[in-house]
């Protein structure tokens, strides 16, 4: 199956006001954020994807799946 190929991310980075600002992936790779939209955009983290905000801005998020503990938010930070 595919997804057991493509890398998750494990770990986040957030500032002073919460915001997620860089992931780790599941190999270890630490992305800042454009790269890793970059890479979500093209398909190569699994469980995530990229929505287009009210801003305009491009954003992350978890796949919505109806399980609020693998959300982008609870993942530990590094």
């Amino acid at each position: 199956m595919m997804n057991q190929e493509r890398e998750r991310f494990i770990a986040a980075k957030r500032n002073g006001d919460g915001d997620l600002t860089g992931f780790q992936t599941s190999s270890g790779r630490v992305l800042d954020y454009q790269q890793a939209l970059q890479e979500v955009q093209s398909g190569s983290i699994a469980g995530v994807n990229v929505f287009k905000g009210k801003d305009g801005e491009m954003y992350i998020r978890g796949d919505a799946d109806g399980d609020p503990t693998n959300n982008l938010d609870q993942l530990p930070q590094f």
